[in-house]
């Protein structure tokens, strides 16, 4: 048992250290799965809340990624742990953060687009998905040809690049 209640921001640095399982390359933090990391009470005990929305509802990885939260907050003496799963609002591709995208690139992943600045309401625009723009991640060309919708995950689609003629994934735009 922890001697006392580690600070909140200590415990973000430790969520920091998780991989995505799908994504070794990239933390759950920043691909924005977690939410919110609080101290509350239950029964007069000092309980650590975490909450995540994963990248999409059927997420396969979402069990690994809840073991791997408590499993290193457990492993730092904080016993008792509620994980809460909020599926609204819905994970969004533009809570990556940038460190988060400059890492999809290095490992050779495309990353999403920006698109904040285009949701002017509550309505699905799916106009966006059709016309993904992808930029290679090795040479940075945007001269590149779709091959596939769906690559090695379901949230990556998978394209060529028509400058330096290597395949790479593009994360899709959620």
């Amino acid at each position: 048992m922890v001697a006392a209640q580690p600070p909140v921001a200590k415990i973000w640095e430790w969520l920091a250290e998780i991989a995505d399982p799908e994504i070794p390359a990239i933390s759950i933090l920043d691909l924005g799965i977690v939410r919110d990391v609080a101290w509350t009470s239950v029964d007069g005990c000092p309980t650590l809340r975490v909450t995540i929305t994963p990248t999409y509802s059927g997420c396969p990885a979402i069990r690994t990624i809840e073991h791997e939260i408590v499993a290193a907050v457990q492993a730092r003496g904080i016993v008792d742990v509620t994980l809460t799963v909020a599926y609204a609002p819905a994970w969004t591709t533009d809570w990556l953060t940038a460190r988060g995208r400059e890492k999809l690139r290095a490992y050779g992943i495309s990353p999403p687009r920006l698109h904040a600045a285009d949701r002017t309401s509550e309505a699905l625009d799916l106009t966006r998905f059709v016309d993904e723009r992808a930029a290679c991640p090795r040479c940075g060309s945007e001269r590149v040809t779709l091959t596939s919708r769906f690559g090695s995950t379901p949230c990556k689609s998978l394209y060529a690049c028509d400058s330096c003629r290597e395949p790479f994934d593009h994360f899709k735009s959620h």
